[in-house]
Order: C-alpha cells, then structure tokens, then sequence
C-alpha cells in the first residue's frame, strides 16, 4: 500500500450542497484548461482548429462564463 493518500476536501467545502460542488469542481477545471490553452504551440492549437488570437481570447474569459450548453 502506498504512504500518498486522497486529498481529502476542505471541511467548509463539504458543508457545501453536491450540486454546488460539482460546479465549483467544473468551473476550477475550465479554468485550468484555458490556462494550458494559452500555452499551446502553433501545431497544438492548428490540431484543435484555433488561432493564436482565438485561444489567447479563450484563456481571458473568467471560469462562470460557460458555454450556454453548459448551464
């Protein structure tokens, strides 16, 4: 068995309804993928059909502003 454990959840965060837990989770991982997608390489961004300008617009938008299919 290995010494590394679960990160367990901040008590505050668990008083917290799952609903609202599940949104907070989805709105941090957005956040984290438009960080990594301003920092793609040109062959990246040209595999997933983006622009150097459209991703950096992308990595600007703040985690609640979702696609509307989303929501």
């Amino acid at each position: 068995m290995s010494d590394q454990t679960c990160p367990r959840p901040a008590p505050r965060l668990l008083r917290l309804p799952r609903l609202a837990r599940l949104r907070l989770a989805e709105r941090l991982a957005l956040a984290r993928q438009r960080r990594h997608l301003r920092h793609l390489d040109a062959h990246l961004l040209r595999d997933v059909g983006l622009t150097r300008a459209e991703a950096e617009r992308e990595s600007q938008r703040p985690p609640w502003d979702a696609p509307h299919w989303w929501k």
